[in-house]
């Protein structure tokens, strides 16, 4: 009997540690998201004035829609770079919207 319960917790702990290494690699992105509302720009205030359209931005372990507005370039030429995900050699990681 003893050998059966040590050949039954071997097996055990076989099987905890193929499954804990078998998800260390699984990425999961635990929000759902949703095609962009429809937005209407309005009237540009100035021919200076970029859009900056809006995007789903990920916080507090969701995400959450932050509408488009007008705004002016911090510098004369600048631009504006939307939000994205980019490959990093640990993963994904968010590259928030940004001036350049």
């Amino acid at each position: 009997m003893k050998k059966f319960t040590k050949i039954l917790m071997l097996l055990f702990g076989l099987s905890a540690f193929a499954v804990s290494y078998s998800h260390a690699q699984e990425v999961v992105i635990g929000a759902r998201l949703y095609n962009h509302p429809r937005e209407i720009r309005g009237v540009r205030p100035s021919p200076r004035h970029v859009w900056v359209a809006g995007e789903w931005v990920p916080g507090g372990g969701t995400y959450t829609w932050r509408a488009g507005y007008w705004a002016l370039p911090q510098r004369a030429g600048g631009y504006w770079v939307h939000g994205h995900w980019a490959h990093r050699p640990r993963g994904w990681v968010w590259i928030p919207g940004h001036w350049a």
